[in-house]
C-alpha cells in the first residue's frame, strides 16, 4: 500500500501552485528542505517524476499534470470532511481561484464575487483577469479553479453555465463624423478606422463579426485593454466596439458617444465555465449558489 500522507499532497500542489520550493515553503511555512523532502518522496512513492528539473526549476510535467488534479481533490475531500463535522453555522473558509476576462474582471467584478464575499466573507478569492483564451487555457492547467469569460467555449474537459448576457456597443468620439450623424446605416462605415483589441479577445472576435456585415474599413490599432482602445477613441483615434458596461463613464461626461447600430448583432452571453475532472467540492458550489448558477451544462 502505498504511504502517501496528506502533508506530502499538500507539498505536491503548492508547488504546482506557485511555481517554485521557496514560494511553496512561504505559503505552507516549512523550510525548503522540508519541502523538497516531502516532493521528493511523494515521487518515490509514485514511482514517477511529477516535474522536470531545469536549471534548478520545476516544471509540471504530463504525470504532474494528469496527478494534479486528484491531489487537490483529495484534500478538499478532506477539507468537505472537516467542514461537516463543524457546527452548521460556522463561516466557510478556504480558497478559491477565480480567473476573469478583462470585461469581467475589469468592469464587472463586483457583479461576479459581491455575492460570493457577502455570503462567505471567510473565504479567501483569487482573481486573475486575462483575455477569454488565456483565461481557458489556465482552466485547462488547473492554474485557475472556475473561470467567466465572456467569448464562447468548445473544449471537450470544460463545461460552461451561462451566467447573464451582455453587449457590445460601437463608440465614437463625440466630433467623430460617425457621431455626427442623426441615423447610421452600415454603408456609413465604409474606409472607417477600427480601434481592435489583441487576437484571443472575445471581444476581438465579436467585433471582426460584426466588421463582416459592413464595408471594408482599416485596422488601425490593436490594443491589449480596453481601458487604452477607450482613450484612443475618446482621442480621435477611431472607432471601436467596446463592452457596454465600459462607456458609462466616459459618455456620462460627455468624452465618447455611443452609435447607434440596430443592423448590428453585438449580444453576447457571459458564462461560467469549470473543468470535468475538477472536483466541485463545498467552495465552487458555494461560489455557483452565490450566483444563482444552476449546474446543467451548456456545451
Amino acid at each position: 500500500m502505498l504511504g502517501l500522507s496528506i502533508r506530502q499532497l499538500e507539498v505536491f500542489v503548492a508547488v504546482a501552485t506557485t511555481g517554485g520550493v521557496r514560494q511553496a515553503a512561504d505559503q505552507l511555512h516549512l523550510t525548503q528542505p522540508a519541502i523538497s523532502m516531502a516532493l521528493g518522496e511523494l515521487e518515490r512513492q509514485l514511482g514517477a517524476a511529477l516535474f522536470d528539473r531545469e536549471r534548478g526549476r520545476l516544471r509540471l510535467n504530463a504525470q504532474g499534470a494528469e496527478q494534479l488534479p486528484l491531489a487537490r481533490e483529495i484534500l478538499e475531500r478532506l477539507g468537505d470532511m472537516q467542514r461537516r463535522h463543524r457546527d452548521a453555522h460556522g463561516a466557510l473558509e478556504g480558497e478559491l481561484r477565480i480567473g476573469a476576462s478583462n470585461t469581467v474582471g475589469n468592469y464587472l467584478v463586483g457583479e461576479l464575487l459581491g455575492p460570493i464575499t457577502a455570503q462567505h466573507p471567510m473565504v479567501a478569492l483569487h482573481l486573475t483577469v486575462d483575455n477569454t483564451r488565456d483565461i481557458t487555457r489556465m482552466l485547462l492547467d488547473h492554474t485557475v479553479d472556475i473561470a467567466c469569460v465572456e467569448g464562447p467555449v468548445h473544449h471537450a474537459q470544460l463545461e460552461t453555465l451561462p451566467w447573464r448576457n451582455d453587449a457590445l456597443v460601437v463608440c465614437a468620439a463625440p466630433a467623430h463624423p460617425l457621431a455626427q450623424r442623426a441615423r447610421l446605416q452600415a454603408r456609413d462605415f465604409a474606409d472607417a478606422r477600427w480601434i481592435l483589441r489583441e487576437r484571443g479577445s472575445a471581444t476581438r472576435s465579436l467585433t471582426e463579426q460584426a466588421m463582416t456585415a459592413l464595408p471594408p474599413g482599416r485596422i488601425l490599432l490593436e490594443l491589449g485593454q480596453i481601458e487604452a482602445i477607450k482613450q484612443a477613441v475618446i482621442a480621435g483615434l477611431g472607432i471601436a466596439c467596446l463592452p457596454y458596461a465600459a462607456t458609462l463613464d466616459a459618455v456620462a461626461t460627455g468624452r465618447l458617444r455611443v452609435l447607434r447600430t440596430p443592423f448590428l448583432q453585438l449580444d453576447r452571453r457571459l458564462s461560467i465555465v469549470l473543468h470535468r475532472s475538477r472536483y466541485r467540492g463545498t467552495l465552487i458550489e458555494a461560489f455557483l449558489h452565490s450566483l444563482e448558477i444552476g449546474t446543467h451544462a451548456q456545451d
